[in-house]
């Protein structure tokens, strides 16, 4: 399992491994934490004292000196796999849930009629509405959005990004997360 790291504030930076968030532990660069350590890292034995050095890793690490998020103010990268989570594998215009493979990302209003690749002009579609749908306006095709599309926030791209997630780092993202984000749903 990977930790959430966050800078002082609370805002997620990134996923890291229990091994760099060792080292953050080591050099004194953690100022808080949030939940039960979740692993412990062994070290050599210590000369004078007999005893093996180990630095409990918790879930969620606030770092010291971190600089605040740029990808707060950011849009979230567009992937395949961010689009397919936040619209819970159902099809936007049948409605139906579809494993990975067959589905596709569509564009509301087709790249080749000006529409551009983004969070609010992409849907989740099977792939037989999507070529269905061809290079025309939803209106065109007689085919109606059963949802529209949003942009997700920090705290939704870091639960989109497909990770497994502990309990303690899901409650503290999903705090965050608007009340009419589907991944409440």
């Amino acid at each position: 399992m990977d930790v959430l790291q966050l800078d002082v504030s609370g805002r997620p930076q990134a996923w890291i491994t229990p091994r760099d968030a060792a080292v953050l532990y080591a050099s004194d660069g953690v100022a808080w934490t949030i939940g039960r350590a979740c692993h412990v890292l062994r070290g050599g034995v210590q000369r004078t004292t007999g005893l093996q050095s180990r630095i409990e890793v918790h879930p969620i690490i606030a770092v010291r000196g971190a600089v605040p998020s740029r990808a707060w103010r950011q849009t979230p990268a567009l992937t395949n796999p961010k689009l397919f989570a936040r619209d819970r594998h159902l099809c936007a215009y049948c409605g139906g849930r579809f494993a990975f493979d067959l589905l596709t990302r569509e564009h509301i209003v087709p790249v080749s009629r000006g529409g551009r690749d983004t969070w609010m002009n992409c849907i989740t579609a099977c792939r037989a509405c999507n070529g269905r749908k061809g290079n025309r306006m939803p209106e065109e095709a007689h085919m109606s959005l059963l949802y529209l599309p949003y942009v997700p926030n920090l705290h939704e791209d870091m639960i989109l990004r497909g990770r497994r997630i502990l309990t303690d780092q899901m409650d503290f993202l999903l705090a965050c997360v608007p009340r009419t984000s589907r991944l409440l749903a």
